[in-house]
């Protein structure tokens, strides 16, 4: 297989976009990508979205995408892994590029969320979730998380306090990244003492443990190396070395552990294989992972082996997470603060990465960044896609 990287990113602003059409939104993003990697032309399109039929009424996508991009008649897919339908977009595009097929290739997600009332919103993400056992009872995601929030603090024995504290401070440190981000929708500071107050949402997840509905797009361009480093010289090259897939039951009640996301263990697991990373704490400078809630981004530090099984609320609450910590987790801001227009996380993720290892983050920027690890998640981790890049 070839070696491959990523020669162009491109992002919008990310909110409510209710001036903008999903395929402005998209076709924006897109074309940022294609300046930054200065191709005028694209071998083959892969977008990841999550549900554009419920959510603007809107299938098809694929080749509406690249017809208003102006690039027919490439080939051009939708790729579908709910909230991981971005990584696995990322995923899918590396896998044509890596084996030949072809040498420049889009890889992009979007969605638009904000068109329907909080209820139909709701009902969109739900399908997810296992609808005939989770759905039929009346569990959305919120209240999933919920389940896997109390499951975590009564394994582990944390009093309560001490748990909304590490809850808490998952979001502070993500809102003070995502209010450096131009791009992010919520770019706005909190303290403690807001995330304490602020509306209960499902027990013990409060508000501001909850990312937001989101519009937004997301676009790579991936090349072989070798092409990258005779066409495409605007840049240093981000190489993608490692990556990884996996899967779990759907529903909670399915499986042995509330609190371990095993698919994200295993997705890792052939990552850090593929990467020749043994200890990814000393190897891996920094990561972006999937906070749809706060519970989300403590397990899964720790089934990234980042920290030990229990401890990951205890790293984030000590500041090993921060910017400046042992280990930066969603510079970016996250979904929390970034947003998640769920098809486009994942691409945002890698974007997020390939800013840091190209020292082009602003004030964001980590010193020493050289490898780069992504994590995203579908549903309450029955999917899951890991990432690594590495600056050549």
């Amino acid at each position: 297989m070839r070696d491959v990287a990523v020669i162009g990113v491109g992002l919008n602003k990310w909110g409510e976009l209710w001036e903008m059409s999903l395929r402005e939104i998209f076709v924006d993003a897109a074309l940022k990508a294609m300046d930054d990697a200065g191709v005028d032309k694209i071998d083959s399109l892969y977008v990841g979205s999550m549900s554009p039929g419920l959510f603007v009424g809107q299938e098809h996508l694929a080749s509406m995408l690249a017809d208003y991009l102006g690039q027919c008649p490439i080939p051009a897919a939708r790729v579908e892994s709910a909230c991981a339908s971005g990584g696995l977009a990322f995923r899918t595009g590396w896998m044509e590029v890596a084996l030949g097929l072809s040498d420049v290739v889009m890889v992009s997600g979007v969605e638009k969320m904000l068109d329907v009332d909080g209820g139909a919103a709701t009902y969109t993400l739900a399908t997810a979730a296992d609808q005939e056992y989770e759905g039929y009872n009346g569990a959305t995601f919120p209240g999933l998380y919920a389940m896997i929030a109390n499951a975590y603090a009564k394994k582990y024995k944390i009093p309560a306090d001490k748990f909304r504290q590490q809850l808490s401070a998952v979001t502070v440190k993500n809102h003070a990244n995502g209010f450096l981000n131009s791009n992010a929708q919520f770019r706005m500071k909190l303290t403690m003492e807001d995330t304490f107050k602020s509306t209960m949402v499902a027990d013990p997840l409060r508000l501001y443990d909850c990312s937001p509905i989101t519009d937004g797009a997301a676009a790579c361009i991936l090349a072989p190396i070798e092409l990258a480093k005779k066409k495409f010289k605007n840049h240093p090259i981000v190489a993608v070395i490692g990556t990884g897939a996996a899967t779990d039951t759907i529903a909670l009640h399915d499986r042995e552990d509330l609190t371990y996301l095993k698919s994200t263990e295993i997705a890792a697991k052939h990552a850090y294989k593929m990467a020749n990373i043994d200890d990814p704490v000393k190897q891996i400078q920094l990561a972006e992972v999937h906070d749809c809630f706060t519970i989300a981004e403590i397990c899964t530090t720790e089934a990234l082996g980042f920290f030990a099984k229990g401890k990951g609320g205890e790293a984030a609450l000590s500041g090993a997470t921060a910017r400046d910590g042992k280990m930066p987790i969603n510079t970016s801001g996250g979904l929390k603060s970034k947003g998640h227009p769920v098809g486009a996380t994942g691409i945002a993720q890698v974007i997020e990465i390939v800013q840091q290892l190209r020292g082009e983050a602003g004030e964001r920027q980590l010193k020493k960044a050289k490898v780069g690890l992504t994590q995203n998640m579908g549903g309450s981790g029955g999917s899951a896609i890991v990432h690594i890049l590495k600056s050549m």
